[in-house]
Parts: C-alpha cells; sequence; structure tokens
C-alpha cells in the first residue's frame, strides 16, 4: 500500500469514527437517575390562578435511584422554627405553617417512555392521603440539567395542576 492509499484510509476512518464511538441515546429513566434541587412549584387552578405553595425560593430535593426507588422533598423557604425547639412541641400555629409548607413523599417509580411519563408509587408521604397512591407526572423537560415535570393530583385538589421545577443537583 503506497503512503497516499494508507492516508485514504486513515482519513475515511476519521470520518466514520465518530459514529462508531457515539453513544446510544439515554432513556428518559436513564436520565432522571440521580438527585435534582428543587427550584420552584408553581400550581394553577382551572380558572388560571397562579400561586407559589412553597415560596419562589423553595429547598427541596428529588432523587431518583437506578433500582427504581424516589424521594421527593419540599419545604418552602421562610417555615418557622419552634419556638419551644422540641418537634412534639410546637404550638398550632407551628404547625399548621410546617405543614402547609412542606410535603415529603417516597416510593418507587416506573417511566412510560412513549408517553413521557414518570409514575410515582408513594409508599408512605407526609400528607397522609398520597400513601399508596399511583401519581402519573407528565415530563415536560428533560435533559442534563434541567427536570419539569406537571403534576394533575397536586396536594392542593380542586383540579390544580402542580408544574414542578429542578435543576440536576452537581
Amino acid at each position: 500500500m503506497t503512503i497516499g492509499s494508507r492516508i485514504a484510509v486513515i482519513c475515511l476512518l476519521g470520518l466514520f469514527a465518530p459514529a462508531a464511538m457515539a453513544q446510544p441515546a439515554k432513556t428518559l429513566r436513564q436520565q432522571l437517575v440521580g438527585s435534582w434541587n428543587q427550584v420552584v412549584v408553581e400550581v394553577t387552578t382551572p380558572d388560571g390562578k397562579k400561586s407559589f405553595p412553597f415560596g419562589e425560593r423553595p429547598n427541596g430535593i428529588l432523587i431518583f435511584t437506578d433500582d427504581g426507588r424516589f424521594v421527593q422533598v419540599h419545604i418552602a423557604s421562610g417555615i418557622p422554627k419552634v419556638a419551644a425547639n422540641n418537634r412534639a412541641a410546637g404550638t398550632a400555629e407551628e404547625n399548621k405553617a410546617i405543614v402547609g409548607g412542606s410535603i415529603a413523599l417516597f416510593g418507587a417509580y416506573t417511566v412510560d417512555e412513549d408517553n413521557r411519563l414518570v409514575i410515582f408509587t408513594v409508599k408512605a408521604s407526609t400528607f397522609p392521603n398520597w400513601d399508596g397512591a399511583v401519581q402519573p407526572r407528565k415530563i415536560v423537560v428533560l435533559n442534563a440539567d434541567e427536570f419539569i415535570n406537571e403534576n394533575a393530583g397536586g396536594s392542593v385538589g380542586g383540579g390544580a395542576i402542580a408544574q414542578n421545577k429542578y435543576t440536576r443537583a452537581k
């Protein structure tokens, strides 16, 4: 083989190498796995009114494990401290503000790739009405850095839709 032929072969290999080395596209489920920081939850009622039940700068996390488990904790910024410094001794007002400004749940999840849904099967929640519930959540945006889902069965009820926005924890 001449030097010219070798160069031509090397050039051709260079053209096809990137395609051969390209990774297959990740499934939605694979993209979800990991930890996500809560950015905001925006609730829209059927009449179009919007609210932010955890404030405009909430503290929260959503974790998806590779084996199909999830944990979600949403906590409003600025919820009051318990004056008694004892979790079991909060006043009625303190407890109402804490319960109204937080929710936690965990369980198993599956992903319906075709319909772009992540489906939570809630084992337990601080909102006990959700214990055992199956909650499909529409995947609106999902990429390496951002995850947005919509929950039509949000805890505020009345046909409201909660849009949950997260960024990938780094």
